[in-house]
């Protein structure tokens, strides 16, 4: 019986460069779903220049990771500009939205509260 893997979609016990795991596109947002738990989601994205997310807000912390590029996140009414090895925090419930400077790539680590 094989047991239980927490993180999916990448190889186990090997030498991973994280900017390489996902892979830009012309006129899109890619994802990779690394983990997802009811408390916890980690998620890799890759964005072309001049996309992004629409502010909303949502029920947990939102940690990025900038792996490659830049990028403008609004948080409430802050904005912040983050180049790669960059990080900031997206508070839980607060209205927040980010848009490619250009093409950029993160790691996304959401930690909400469980039910």
């Amino acid at each position: 019986m094989e047991k239980e893997k927490f993180i999916k979609n990448i190889p186990f016990a090997e030498v991973l460069k994280m900017e390489e795991l996902t892979t830009y596109q012309e006129g899109k947002v890619i994802s990779r779903t690394l983990a997802q738990r009811e408390g916890l989601s980690i998620t890799l994205f890759a964005f072309d220049q001049g996309e992004g997310i629409s502010t909303h807000s949502a029920p947990g912390d939102a940690m990025v990771y900038i792996l490659d590029g830049s990028v403008e996140i609004t948080i409430g009414e802050n904005k912040l500009i983050l180049s790669e090895g960059e990080t900031t925090v997206m508070p839980a419930n607060i209205p927040h939205g980010l848009k490619a400077i250009e093409k950029f790539k993160m790691l996304l680590i959401v930690v909400k509260p469980v039910k």
